[in-house]
């Protein structure tokens, strides 16, 4: 059974002891006590119950008013008048809460004390006695019931929050694990590029420059040429090791591929501006350049708070340049990084691995801007 259904059935179960032990007593108390005016007040007091919606105002100061009354007539029906304490809480709001639990009181106090109305003057002395008592019972047990409903809904709410950052934390927790298995194949795929390209590539293009240089003949003519078709194969592998985005594409059509879906997700507008001669470059520039991008617009998202980004890919001389601007809230660049800034030095190391320099400019409130210069590998130098 639910708090509601109980507090909706204990009223006529009070009613009935009361009404029983009521009439039991009624010839000790005398003609007040009449007992067909008491039980037709019953009947009433059930009534009312039953027609007016529970807790409500109206049910409870209908209610209060009648159990008055069948105490005014005998005493005994304090048991019945004892709930008003209990759904005050429930059934009424503000400073009325008081002046009801004030009216029972006085109602207990009365049938407490023998009657009303008080005629004798150590019976008002003991009826005004129990009023002060009763009320203030009541009123501490009142304020005892607030402020434990207080913590209550406090921890509550506390457990709410608890919960949300512990969701919070397990999918931050999914989502860096997806990006560092992410990054983990990116790194062997780059791993393994490198490997072709400084081991098998460059020892079958020293091969095939010796035997270039080497007198002619049937058997050297096949050598060279199986030479060059492995060299052209390592070449192919390490091309196929880059970044999925840059599979078919020119690396300003991937860049504007990764920004574009970025942008797609979110309610930031991002441009691309590519500036220069677009020409091919080094796998591992390429991807370095779209690394950094990507991991720039990361940061962008998880803690800029910005509404517009531009970035830009400039063909500047020997070197390429990728900038990455923000109009976010920006931070104190001059400030200590901290162990979460893993994102930054991530891009700082991918550009000195290639010996390139990577530039962070921001200010609260201004903004952050991102800059990496790469030499300007051309892909012929793979």
């Amino acid at each position: 059974m639910t708090e509601a259904q109980v507090l909706r059935l204990l009223p006529f179960a009070l009613l009935a002891l009361g009404t029983a032990v009521a009439t039991i007593a009624a010839p000790e108390i005398g003609d007040a006590a009449d007992v067909r005016v008491t039980l037709a007040l019953s009947g009433l007091t059930a009534a009312w119950m039953a027609l007016t919606p529970a807790p409500g105002a109206a049910n409870y100061v209908g209610r209060t008013a009648l159990a008055f009354a069948l105490c005014w007539l005998n005493p005994w029906y304090a048991i019945f008048a004892w709930i008003g304490y209990i759904d005050a809480y429930s059934a009424l709001r503000g400073a009325w809460i008081y002046v009801a639990v004030a009216v029972v009181a006085i109602t207990q106090a009365g049938a407490q004390s023998g009657g009303f109305p008080p005629d004798e003057p150590i019976q008002i002395v003991v009826f005004l006695a129990l009023v002060g008592l009763n009320a203030g019972l009541v009123t501490v047990f009142m304020r005892l019931a607030e402020q434990t409903e207080q913590r209550n809904a406090e921890l509550e709410r506390l457990n709410a929050d608890l919960q949300r950052l512990l969701d919070e934390n397990a999918a931050l927790h999914a989502q860096l694990l997806v990006q560092a298995r992410e990054a983990g194949v990116q790194e062997e795929r780059q791993r393994l590029a490198r490997e072709i390209h400084d081991t098998i590539a460059q020892g079958l293009a020293g091969i095939v420059t010796q035997l270039e240089a080497a007198v002619g003949g049937e058997r050297q003519e096949r050598a060279l040429r199986l030479a060059r078709e492995a060299l052209g194969e390592a070449r192919r592998s390490v091309l196929g090791l880059a970044p999925r985005d840059l599979d078919g594409a020119t690396l300003p059509e991937a860049l504007t591929s990764v920004v574009d879906d970025w942008a797609a997700d979110r309610a930031v507008r991002a441009d691309v501006v590519v500036v220069g001669d677009a020409v091919p470059l080094h796998p591992e520039v390429e991807a370095t350049v779209l690394r950094v991008a990507q991991e720039a617009l990361t940061n962008v998202a998880k803690h800029a708070a910005a509404g517009r980004v531009g970035v830009t890919l400039s063909y500047d001389g020997d070197e390429v340049v990728l900038d990455v601007r923000d109009d976010g809230t920006g931070f104190d660049a001059s400030a200590p990084t901290t162990a979460s800034s893993f994102g930054l030095r991530g891009m700082r190391q991918r550009a000195e691995r290639l010996a390139g320099r990577l530039t962070l400019e921001s200010r609260p409130g201004a903004g952050t801007a991102v800059s990496v210069r790469l030499p300007k590998l051309a892909r012929e130098a793979a």
